[in-house]
């Protein structure tokens, strides 16, 4: 996955916006004010950082040298996954998909129904 794909791939979620609250080589992916993504996107190699399930990241990082715990981050609910190594992209989809479901779904019920995710 290139660093336009993963731009573009989070933006496509409904209500989301990228945001540069740590400085313009750190693009951070929100959700109604809540962070799902983040990823410095002109990095080598590239890695986004995303929310899990914590029982699900301890899997997810025996299974797959390409995901530790997140980098500058709680490292019980967010992981760092490197897009250099053999994880497919629909994997990749599948785990951003999933960060920004977890965060959408800690809003209030009002604001799940109105991105359509309940």
């Amino acid at each position: 996955m290139t660093p336009q794909q993963l731009r573009a791939f989070c933006l496509s979620f409904n209500d989301v916006v990228e945001e540069f609250p740590f400085g313009p080589e750190a693009s951070v992916f929100k959700v109604a004010g809540k962070m799902f993504a983040l990823s410095s996107l002109d990095a080598v190699p590239l890695t986004v950082n995303l929310k899990c399930d914590p029982d699900m990241a301890v899997q997810l990082r025996e299974a797959h040298p390409e995901i530790v715990p997140g980098w500058h981050m709680n490292k019980r609910h967010w992981n760092t996954v490197s897009l250099a190594g053999e994880l497919p992209d629909r994997q990749v989809r599948e785990l951003v998909e999933d960060s920004y479901d977890l965060v959408v779904a800690g809003l209030p019920k009002a604001q799940r129904l109105r991105l359509d995710r309940p």
